[in-house]
């Protein structure tokens, strides 16, 4: 996993955005372990004590849960998932219809031109 970090947010924040994204999208499954913090901290090259602040609140949020002895793992809560994709989605259409105002596309437009995109025949999508 390609792990970048900007100057814009804390980068344990950066790190949390980056692990829900893979929690979201199954890259972590649900019920499945977690690479120790040493282990995470190295392949994203930061300070173990930034990774452990990092799982600390994934935990507070509920995606990740600690076993004494066993490590850390992904929830096995659907409702938990759900909620973590729809508030992503949430976030990814708000940026996407500000991105698209800036360039004068009324909300009328936006929604046409996804809806266009959406039922183009498959064979077209797969082509892009």
């Amino acid at each position: 996993m390609a792990w970048n970090f900007n100057d814009n947010a804390p980068i344990y924040l950066q790190i949390v955005s980056t692990l829900k994204g893979n929690i979201a999208s199954g890259a972590y499954p649900p019920g499945s372990r977690l690479p120790s913090v040493r282990d995470l901290a190295m392949e994203a090259g930061v300070n173990p004590n930034t990774m452990q602040r990092a799982l600390a609140e994934l935990e507070r949020s509920g995606l990740v849960n600690s076993q004494r002895t066993a490590g850390r793992f992904i929830t096995q809560d659907a409702e938990a998932l759900t909620r973590l994709r729809r508030s992503m989605s949430e976030q990814i259409i708000s940026e996407l219809f500000a991105r698209l105002r800036a360039l004068g596309m009324s909300d009328a437009q936006i929604l046409e031109a996804v809806r266009q995109r959406t039922v183009r025949p498959l064979n077209d999508r797969l082509e892009c």
